[in-house]
């Protein structure tokens, strides 16, 4: 992690982990949930259900570490499941994989957790592909006490990569496109400030 944590602080805080895609937000995530279970913290993990790229039930990353997860359609099931789960032992950490693809009500129920002494850690993409603030993501930026925003390496020319570019049959996607179109490398690339084309 990139923050030093005070010792002298309550628990119970939102960890944000963001950036663009191919940028290892994910192992990042992963390994942060991990750590915790080595120290004994018992953790529970979301993922949308209607990210089943690699698995149903699993979290993958691009370089195929992965974690247990539970699917949810919403903020509602991570509440309902949650609070089941907390009454047979104390849930310590909950963990939210692409956070940006769950409903709005999912912030305010983050920022519940935290306050009631749990340590959150969601991960998501910072900007969609028209390189706009992705829902969720951006309010969580300003509410979170510790930001990890991850940059990676632009297809075109190596630079920094800080937006994602969805390509459709080798251009850019147009800006009239679903917002959400769940892939990976088939039809996404990194890209840097100078390289991204605005879709139109």
């Amino acid at each position: 992690m990139s923050y030093i944590l005070n010792l002298k602080n309550k628990k119970g805080w939102i960890e944000l982990i963001t950036g663009c895609m191919f940028a290892g937000k994910t192992e990042e995530f992963i390994k942060r949930l991990r750590r915790y279970q080595y120290a004994d913290q018992n953790i529970i993990v979301f993922k949308p259900a209607i990210d089943n790229r690699y698995s149903e039930k699993e979290i993958y990353s691009h370089s195929r570490m992965n974690i247990d997860a539970i699917p949810v359609n919403n903020s509602d099931e991570v509440k309902k499941i949650f609070e089941e789960n907390d009454k047979i032992k104390k849930i310590d950490v909950v963990g939210i994989d692409e956070v940006q693809f769950l409903d709005e009500g999912i912030v305010d129920l983050l920022e519940q957790f935290a306050s009631n002494q749990i340590i959150v850690v969601a991960s998501g993409l910072d900007k969609d592909f028209k390189n706009n603030p992705f829902k969720n993501v951006d309010k969580l930026l300003v509410s979170a006490e510790y930001v990890d925003k991850l940059t990676s390496i632009c297809h075109k020319c190596g630079g920094n990569g800080t937006r994602t570019q969805r390509i459709v049959k080798g251009k850019p996607a147009k800006a009239d496109s679903p917002l959400i179109d769940i892939a990976a490398n088939e039809k996404y690339e990194s890209r840097c400030r100078h390289c991204f084309e605005e879709p139109k």
